[in-house]
């Protein structure tokens, strides 16, 4: 690959959001290549799963069939902790998944016996649940292969040094030479070169503990508790699987998060020298009261801390940042994999239509927007959980409340439904309940699902009208907007957006409404830019 040559977009960082973006961007028609400073894929320890609206993201794309038998080979190799559901998604149509999948809040479990799964915003989101345990390291590879597949050029071993906004586009300086682009996207973690060079501020709070993560050999672990287990100097998890083990260690000895204790650091004041075996038997010592013994590493061991900041702005001039170059904060509850997919879904349509022509540069303000209350709701949810984990007796006597409250069915029911990302929703105008949530799972006439004819990207209209009117309507936007007939009952109208978030919805089966064909109209102009006998030209690639 030619570092030289010129491209619509440059993705910085290969990991999961870079290759969602990479993606999203070469399907609405983007030249686009991505760079990663690592020169082979990053073998260390992280996101164990993913929650609904990641798992929904990969079957709009048609990777559902393949995130399924990741999750079936990790069950395999962990071993099944979830139930079976006994009936099957409202609508019908195909089976409801095999393992319901609760989480934890602050290293309580969360009881999916408690869990009301009859809940309208559970019971909604049902037909991707069997990809939710699927592993980052899997993810990767699986986004690899789909970004792949769609053209998207990968360049491992190359490193950000320089980059100018030129107003009409974006020169990066790198270690294999100078990139001009039209775009620049940083998604290259929290450390952000992009951040750091296009000089948007992280503000935030610092970090209170050190957290690791490993799977490692042990000589006696019957001197471990199973599950969660805390002590006066933080908390520790042996398990699921054997072998695993995560430690969560609050200030020691007056040193805060104790990262003065040999553990280098470089930019961005975050430990990044690899984790020792010496280490981590150190950690879980401390924390546990045991002199157990580890033997060997199996595998890079991950360290993090609950360090929790989000970008001023995701957006510069033609510089954006996506995923954790945007937002860091403690893996507490799993959501920092899931929040960076979703800015990379929310961003990648909206920046390839400006790209390619169709939308005015003033669509991407939309991005910060809507993704920046997501992901300061997923600061202060995780700030919650290092308040109730931390050793002190105030902490301690919190847990108890919580506790308390996460053994109701109406407590666990909250919690799985936050973690999950059901209830995730974006302010957007409409009536309508569907309006600014992810669409729910929405059976056809035929079996189908309304997500199964969108593999390719756009906007999908469902169309139940007595008389195709939405479908006539729309289909001055052919192209962009794809349409599906189908006659069952209500709702009578959908439009979601390629991000599989809902931008309209009509109950109503009285077409000759002029409000309702008015309100669709309205929406597809606001989303979908002019009709297609008012579109920008064609689009030509950036040079």
């Amino acid at each position: 690959m030619n570092m030289n040559q010129d491209v619509d977009v440059t993705v910085v960082g290969a990991g999961p959001v870079g290759l969602v973006l990479a993606a999203e961007l070469a399907l609405s028609g983007a030249t686009v290549q991505v760079i990663e400073r690592l020169a082979e894929p990053s073998e260390a320890m992280k996101a164990g799963s993913i929650n609904m609206p990641t798992a929904e993201a990969l079957d709009r794309r048609g990777l559902l069939p393949a995130a399924e038998q990741v999750q079936r080979e990790t069950l395999e190799r962990v071993g099944s902790f979830a139930r079976r559901p006994d009936d099957r998604p409202p609508g019908g149509g195909r089976r409801a998944p095999e393992t319901r999948f609760t989480g934890h809040f602050a290293g309580m479990i969360l009881d999916a016996d408690l869990v009301d799964w009859a809940d309208d915003d559970l019971a909604a989101h049902t037909a991707a649940a069997g990809a939710r345990m699927v592993p980052q390291r899997e993810l990767e590879e699986l986004l690899a292969d789909h970004a792949a597949r769609l053209g998207v050029q990968l360049r491992r071993g190359v490193e950000v040094t320089a980059l100018e906004d030129t107003g009409d586009g974006v020169l990066v300086g790198t270690t294999a030479g100078t990139v001009r682009t039209g775009w620049l996207v940083g998604c290259d973690g929290g450390r952000s070169t992009v951040r750091r060079l296009a000089g948007i501020d992280f503000p935030g709070t610092d970090p209170e503990l050190t957290g690791h993560l490993a799977v490692v050999d042990i000589a006696d672990p019957e001197k471990l508790a199973n599950g969660w287990a805390w002590s006066p100097r933080g908390a520790y998890r042996y398990g699921p699987q054997p072998g695993r083990v995560v430690t969560v260690e609050f200030d020691v000895d007056g040193d805060p998060a104790g990262l003065s204790r040999a553990r280098p650091r470089l930019r961005g004041g975050t430990p990044m020298a690899p984790v020792t075996l010496e280490e981590l038997q150190t950690s879980l010592r401390r924390i546990s009261g045991t002199d157990v013994t580890l033997t060997a590493l199996r595998g890079a061991a991950t360290r993090w801390t609950d360090n929790a900041r989000q970008a001023a702005t995701y957006r510069s001039g033609r510089v954006l940042l996506a995923g954790d170059a945007a937002h860091v904060h403690s893996p507490f509850g799993g959501q920092g994999l899931n929040l960076g997919v979703g800015d990379a879904m929310n961003l990648g349509w909206k920046l390839g239509a400006v790209v390619t022509g169709w939308a005015p540069e003033g669509l991407l303000d939309t991005y910060d927007a809507e993704r920046r209350p997501l992901g300061a709701w997923v600061l202060d949810w995780t700030r919650a959980q290092i308040g109730v984990m931390r050793g002190d007796a105030k902490s301690a006597a919190l847990r108890e409340v919580v506790a308390e409250l996460l053994s109701t069915r109406a407590g666990t029911t909250y919690a799985v439904k936050k973690i999950s990302g059901v209830t995730q929703r974006i302010d957007l105008p409409g009536d309508h309940p569907w309006v600014g949530r992810y669409v729910p799972d929405l059976w056809l006439s035929d079996g189908s699902r309304l997500v199964d004819h969108g593999h390719g990207g756009g906007f999908l209209l469902l169309d139940r009208s007595p008389d195709g009117a939405f479908a006539r309507l729309a289909a001055t936007w052919a192209g962009r907007v794809s349409t599906v007939t189908d006659d069952r009952a209500a709702p009578t109208g959908v439009l979601v957006r390629p991000d599989g978030v809902v931008a309209w919805a009509c109950d109503t089966t009285d077409t000759s409404d002029v409000a309702a064909v008015t309100g669709l109209e309205a929406v597809l102009r606001r989303w979908a830019g002019a009709p297609s006998s008012r579109a920008a030209p064609a689009h030509r690639p950036f040079s």
